[in-house]
């Protein structure tokens, strides 16, 4: 478990970095499968990866114009969405001069135009493609079917209407080999 830890842990990190040096977008690590709203930096992992001051950190926070997770003992845990955020609000208020306020307008319409292109997206995607699972917190999360899923699916489906032509529609009226067959397990 403490290697797959590590492993996650190196991926976000990459994720972050990619992040910052705009070798990547949210979006694009999103559709990737990555949760891009978990909490996984420290507040002197998101200074050091933004070359911020952790004390600019905590002031953003307590504007509200990046609002970290907190954990059970208080501790502020940031996602890659506001990592993301943080650079947004870094380009904007030093290379475009936009004040604080102005910042925070613009990342909530650049936010809801990611969600409105993230809708369309999966609009345009077959019925079935997701599927719904409750979270770490008991929230309800999207989650994309993977391939094998579908696969999973249809062949599902397929042993189903094969079992609906047999003589009495179950799998007890075939001889053991034909039945294993169907169902996939010879």
């Amino acid at each position: 478990m403490a290697a797959v830890d590590m492993q996650i842990r190196k991926t976000y990190l990459a994720c972050a970095r990619a992040l910052v040096e705009g070798g990547a977008s949210l979006d694009q690590i999103d559709e990737r499968g990555i949760d891009i709203n978990l909490p996984v930096f420290s507040v002197g992992q998101v200074a050091q990866l933004a070359d911020i001051h952790p004390q600019t950190l905590r002031q953003y926070d307590r504007l509200g114009l990046i609002v970290p997770k907190r954990t059970g003992g208080g501790a502020r845990r940031y996602a890659l969405r506001d990592l993301d955020r943080l650079c947004q609000a870094q380009h904007l208020s030093q290379d475009e001069s936009i004040n604080l306020a102005g910042v925070t307008r613009i990342l909530a319409l650049a936010e809801e135009n990611r969600q409105l292109r993230r809708q369309l997206r999966r609009m345009r995607e077959p019925a079935g493609a997701n599927i719904f699972a409750a979270g770490a917190n008991g929230e309800v999360i999207e989650v994309e079917r993977s391939r094998r899923a579908r696969l999973w699916r249809h062949q599902t489906q397929m042993r189903a209407e094969a079992l609906a032509e047999l003589p009495g529609g179950n799998a007890e009226s075939l001889p053991q080999s034909k039945s294993l067959v169907l169902w996939g397990l010879d």
